[in-house]
């Protein structure tokens, strides 16, 4: 539902990671109520995700949320997942940041 951004869609995503070249990093994000599922759904192709207030202001129909609340909510998905978190030090290394 925003303009020039593609939609929530599984196949959609699938696509545009296809046509990603090899070995690259990459994340997605959703809006709204779709925040969470698309961070099991970025997980499952095995990219990388973002969220935040600036996205999603609510951690559950009604209720507000801060942005500790919905990193946590993230790291619980990636984690059950099966997928590992990474520390600030190691996400500057896979995208060739200088360390702080």
């Amino acid at each position: 539902g925003i303009p020039w951004g593609a939609p929530a869609d599984p196949g959609v995503l699938q696509a545009m990671v296809n046509m990603l070249p090899p070995g690259a990093q990459w994340a997605s994000f959703a809006l709204g109520r779709m925040q969470m599922p698309w961070v099991a759904q970025s997980i499952l192709l095995g990219g990388n995700a973002r969220v935040g207030l600036e996205d999603n202001l609510y951690l559950s129909k009604g209720v507000k949320a801060t942005n500790g609340q919905l990193v946590e909510r993230a790291v619980q998905i990636t984690e059950s997942l099966g997928a590992k978190v990474a520390t600030p030090d190691e996400a500057r290394e896979r995208m060739g940041l200088r360390k702080r």
